[in-house]
């Protein structure tokens, strides 16, 4: 297995380690998924199905309103949310939901920023760790 290292902007830190789910699209955290169990219901979404829970979830960026902060920390609460969260633009609400959980759960999960290029190297499989500085370090998946 092969390992790289990347640097993300950080928008909330925390020191997180899961596997890669990358979205193909936008996805709405106030309806798109269950905070209950951390599935992808939005009908029209191409991972619709998969379980966020523990991942290291990279997606290009959010859709939705200012209920994505709610939906975020429900989930965190639930211990369904991703274990980490890495954008291709920066969303506020997003950050906001990491916050939150944060300060009332006492569960920190980093929301980084990552750049169109840094991103499309990474792979759904991928083991990630992020610092609280925004380092992100891949070891790539066994392909096969």
């Amino acid at each position: 297995m092969s390992s790289s290292e990347i640097t993300a902007r950080v928008l909330n830190p925390g020191k997180a380690a899961g596997e890669a789910m990358l979205l193909d699209e936008p996805l709405s955290f106030w309806g798109g998924f269950d905070a209950q169990t951390g599935i992808i219901v939005d009908q029209h979404h191409p991972q619709r199905g998969g379980c966020v829970a523990g991942r290291f979830l990279i997606l290009p960026e959010s859709r939705g309103s200012a209920g994505t902060p709610a939906g975020i920390a429900e989930a965190i609460r639930r211990g369904v949310g991703p274990a980490a969260i890495a954008l291709g633009k920066a969303d506020v609400n997003v950050a906001v939901g990491a916050m939150v959980a944060a300060v009332l759960y006492g569960v920190e999960i980093p929301v980084l920023v990552i750049d169109d290029g840094d991103r499309a190297g990474l792979r759904s499989g991928d083991r990630l760790e992020a610092d609280r500085d925004g380092r992100i370090r891949i070891t790539a998946a066994e392909s096969g």
